[in-house]
């Protein structure tokens, strides 16, 4: 796995739900974002930021912070179809679409996850070769610039994470 990709993986781990395991693996993912040499200041300092965050936190205040804020708040959910189609029909051959891509690569969703869930999302662009995976996140990249903006808007401590990634996107866009 490159640095890009595993930068990926991190994000991934890092935005989905907080486990005792991912508390015991902060130290390991800041030590992965350090070493990234593809990473600009910015990025890092996003990264590194939340991180440190996540670090300060107790396990069930980091759980309750993201149930509150992925869970209970629809406009910032991160099942990214919701935002374009919401419940409709269209959904759903949006998400047999990703599914058929992860299926390439033999990554399936777990625990009933959907595909268009962002970290199963990041979980893909990790095993693709950095271009491919900038190239991925572009589709994306405006609905999660826009739950950055919502998170920023309500000064939220996932926004610099969710923004890391709404770049990335847009990496792909001015290429």
């Amino acid at each position: 796995m490159s640095a890009s990709a595993s930068v990926y993986a991190v994000a991934a781990r890092l935005l989905d739900y907080p486990t005792e395991e991912l508390k015991g693996n902060l130290a390991h993912a800041a030590a992965r974002v350090e070493q990234d040499r593809d990473l600009d200041p910015v990025e890092r300092e996003r990264l590194l930021g939340a991180i440190a965050w996540m670090q300060r936190q107790d396990l069930l205040d980091l759980q309750a912070e993201y149930t509150q804020t992925f869970d209970l708040t629809p406009e910032h959910s991160l099942h990214l179809t919701h935002h374009t189609f919401g419940d409709s029909r269209e959904r759903g051959p949006a998400l047999a679409e990703l599914a058929e891509h992860y299926k390439a690569l033999g990554l399936q969703a777990v625990d009933g996850e959907l595909p268009d869930y962002l970290p199963l999302m990041l979980e893909y662009a990790a095993r693709l070769d950095p271009v491919e995976a900038e190239v991925f996140l572009r589709d994306a990249a405006a609905i999660v610039g826009t739950i950055a903006t919502r998170l920023e808007q309500a000064d939220n401590p996932y926004a610099p994470l969710i923004r890391f990634v709404a770049g990335r996107g847009r990496l792909a866009q001015a290429a």
